[in-house]
């Protein structure tokens, strides 16, 4: 991974115990200290000792910017600024109104997870409207003190949102390009057909435009090499989207058809590098792919 820029540092979540699954970035400027994706509340006892290892209090923290709601990358949001009421929060202004009446985010996910709700997220708690920052993406902004674009960047998320540090030319781009590793092994970061393709590679041009030099994954990390990076990506899209749609002409139930998929997926992974590293890879996949599940629920 390339050396961070001045200014910028980011923290590993350790979720569940697992290293290199969600990472939170900092951005530190003259007005503060800023995170990028804050994580769940079960990981708050990390983040906040995390933070203390570097000598930041949330008294120091200014913004939360938020690249999507999913739960793995939002879901402390309410519980950071019910104890702190002074920290704003941007995020797309079609995950707001879900940040400031969150029911229906914990209905959906309560669908999905069952008793593992809490082990896995932890509390889900609103935020105050007058402490979010709606964007609609285009904007440039100013997040403590450093300027950052912002490209309205779904696919993945229909309030997906990606963000450029125009000093440092790192992109904070979510999920939007894809699950990384150390080995370099790129996964797209949910299954198809819950996604929209199209979409995808428009967000995927606007990033490309900012020419950037560095890519921020929430999964995990900073990578160089950004074009070449969503090239990987996209092979690894178009695979699935073949895999799926052949799946359909496959006898058996939904559930069937889709475990079908999941084992050759990994069983391509696995032919791409160490047995090791697959299976860390697919856990990573596991324990993120149901947060993602949310998304319908959420845009009806």
């Amino acid at each position: 991974m390339p050396a961070l820029a001045a200014g910028l540092d980011y923290l590993d979540l350790n979720f569940q115990g697992r290293a290199e699954i969600i990472a939170t970035a900092v951005l530190h400027g003259p007005a503060g200290v800023a995170l990028v994706d804050p994580g769940p509340s079960t990981t708050m006892a990390t983040l906040t000792a995390q933070l203390d290892e570097r000598g930041i209090r949330f008294s120091d923290v200014r913004q939360l910017v938020l690249t999507h709601i999913h739960l793995d990358h939002a879901g402390a949001t309410g519980s950071i600024t019910g104890k702190h009421p002074h920290i704003e929060v941007l995020v797309h202004e079609r995950g707001a109104r879900h940040l400031v009446d969150p029911s229906k985010l914990v209905a959906s996910a309560e669908r999905i997870y069952a008793d593992d709700m809490d082990r896995l997220w932890g509390e889900i708690l609103p935020v105050s409207a007058s402490r979010i920052r709606s964007l609609a993406g285009g904007e440039t902004i100013s997040v403590v003190g450093r300027e950052l674009k912002v490209e309205y960047t779904p696919g993945h998320a229909s309030h997906h949102v990606s963000y450029l540090d125009t000093a440092s030319r790192i992109a904070f781009v979510g999920d939007t390009a894809g699950i990384r590793r150390g080995s370099g092994t790129i996964m797209p970061p949910t299954p198809p057909p819950d996604i929209d393709l199209e979409a995808w590679r428009e967000s995927e041009k606007k990033i490309l435009a900012w020419e950037p030099d560095t890519l921020f994954l929430t999964h995990f990390g900073l990578f160089d090499q950004p074009e070449p990076h969503l090239r990987r990506l996209w092979r690894a899209m178009d695979d699935w989207s073949v895999r799926v749609k052949a799946s359909l002409d496959q006898p058996g139930t939904d559930e069937e058809r889709a475990a079908r998929f999941a084992r050759e997926a990994f069983a391509n992974l696995a032919r791409e590098t160490t047995p090791d590293e697959a299976a860390a890879i697919e856990r990573v996949r596991r324990a993120l792919a149901a947060a993602e599940q949310i998304e319908k629920p959420l845009s009806q």
